[in-house]
């Protein structure tokens, strides 16, 4: 039996390297392909042994290292914040709506879900950041537009807080004479280390990654606004009209398509260092708020 066990555990283990080095093997080529030279890369394609290394897309994407420095600040800045605050009202929301007494909950629940289906367009939603908030080249053109929750995640939170904390551990609470935000404060969100850490990822991923808010409400005049997103967007397309009029660089050959690949690598490289240290906060809490008896 105990054999038994021991293949199984090794086929699992097989198995699990296997598809690790499929998961790693895409982000390998595109920090090889990066490295490739322009040239080999559009004549042979990418490949993980090239012919010729360069670091030229590097080179140039470096030169612009005082904006970089720049836009990584502004982005980690917009980043904390807006995770921060986005899983607080996330969290507030789905806790108010796991309650079976509050009054019109059935409704609030519908109108939340609502949103998953149906919203304002492109055009109002600008026309209602811009002209009733004032959020244009401001920062909180780049925080208020993904602030305002993802109903998914309310219904996630809901949910957790719902089905897998004991409503006995609320109940005590109130008798102690615990108000709702001392309940919430102190006995939920202790208790809800799994799916807060699930949402801030989620958040904090959306954060990152978003270039949409920056094209919508930032204008050149906020150029120290832009986060990486924006700035490697914009040295894609400066990239781009360099290619295409060689006279401008002195008949240099830019690296456009190995340039796109650093750019990507620039921009995911943090998430892929930090993602592994926030792994274990989605196992950790997953058996508290057991009631005994």
């Amino acid at each position: 039996m105990v054999n038994q066990y021991k293949g199984w555990n090794i086929a699992a283990n097989i198995v699990l390297v296997v598809l690790c080095v499929l998961a790693l093997a895409p982000f390998l080529l595109l920090i090889i392909a990066s490295l490739t030279d322009e040239t080999v890369a559009m004549t042979q394609g990418y490949s993980y042994f090239p012919e010729k290394w360069s670091t030229m897309a590097y080179e140039y994407i470096g030169s612009q290292a005082a904006k970089l420095g720049r836009a990584y600040l502004m982005t980690i800045v917009v980043t904390v914040i807006g995770t921060a605050v986005g899983v607080l009202i996330t969290a507030l929301l789905g806790y108010m709506l796991s309650n079976p007494e509050l009054p019109g909950r059935k409704w609030l629940n519908l109108y939340v879900v609502f949103t998953m289906l149906f919203n304002g367009g492109l055009v109002p939603t600008y026309i209602m950041y811009v002209k009733t908030f004032a959020i244009k080249n401001t920062i909180f053109g780049l925080l208020v537009p993904n602030l305002l929750c993802s109903a998914f995640l309310v219904m996630l939170v809901r949910n957790y807080f719902e089905n897998s904390i004991p409503r006995e551990l609320y109940e005590a609470a109130r008798i102690d004479g615990a108000s709702e935000f001392q309940t919430f404060f102190q006995v939920a969100l202790p208790l809800s280390t799994p799916i807060l850490a699930t949402v801030g990822l989620m958040m904090g991923l959306a954060y990152w990654n978003d270039w949409q808010n920056g094209l919508y409400y930032l204008s050149d005049a906020s150029a120290h606004l832009k986060t990486i997103q924006n700035l490697l967007n914009d040295i894609n397309e400066n990239i781009a009209y360099l290619a295409s009029d060689s006279t401008a660089v002195g008949g240099m050959d830019m690296p456009t398509q190995t340039a796109r690949m650093a750019i990507a690598v620039v921009g995911i490289l943090p998430v892929l260092v930090i993602y592994p240290f926030f792994q274990k906060y989605f196992a950790k809490g997953i058996t508290m708020g057991a009631v005994k008896g």
